[in-house]
């Protein structure tokens, strides 16, 4: 009975926050990058860029939240600024978190200079999806 009790209230408030999301109009989308893989960073850019031309620029929100083994694609001297550049010149949000800069040793000017931070990556993930926003990991 008591798990039946939390189902429900869990898919309650998950009704109630997906309609508020879908009121604004726009779409949600977090797209989690957390290794090291250069062909992962690629695909998450292409991921991004490609919701934003499915759903319209204007009607779709859409983070790239960077942690753990994925800072290499937000520091200055990634070999894909010049797609972080483009990302964030499409409006969409490119966030790194601090809680991984700290344990690494790195500081804003270690980063892009465009980009976004959030405290905890995972937490802004987590967050994110209780609002109802999907998240994708390429």
């Amino acid at each position: 009975m008591k798990k039946t009790l939390w189902t429900v209230l869990l898919l309650a408030w998950f009704a109630v926050t997906s309609t508020a999301l879908a009121e604004s109009g726009k779409v949600g989308v977090a797209v989690q990058v957390s290794d090291d893989n250069l062909a992962t960073w690629n695909q998450a850019l292409n991921v991004v860029k490609n919701i934003q031309a499915e759903y319209g620029k204007d009607k779709v929100e859409v983070e790239l939240v960077v942690y753990g083994n994925g800072v290499g694609l937000l520091k200055f001297d990634s070999q894909l600024a010049n797609r972080i550049d483009d990302t964030l010149a499409s409006g969409a949000k490119v966030l790194m978190c601090q809680n991984t800069m700290k344990a690494r040793k790195l500081t804003p000017d270690d980063m892009h200079a465009g980009i976004g931070y959030v405290k905890a990556g995972v937490v802004e993930l987590i967050e994110k999806q209780r609002q109802g926003w999907a998240v994708i990991r390429p």
